[in-house]
């Protein structure tokens, strides 16, 4: 027998998980953008202050 409350209640917690998806992206998104932007302020303040060697240095791990 079709119940309406229960498809209900199943399109509540469909929306639920959807807006809990798009929120943890927006999250990673977020913590992704505020990296690169850090390490491009980082650069920028290197170059503003007249150095010219700021690229960063890479070193392999033993």
């Amino acid at each position: 027998m079709y119940d309406p409350d229960r498809d209900q209640e199943e399109n509540r917690v469909t929306a639920s998980l959807g807006a809990l998806a798009l929120t943890l992206l927006f999250i990673v998104l977020g913590v992704f953008l505020e990296q690169k932007l850090a390490a491009q302020s980082r650069l920028e303040d290197c170059l503003l202050s007249g150095r010219t060697n700021c690229a960063p240095i890479w070193v392999p791990h033993r």
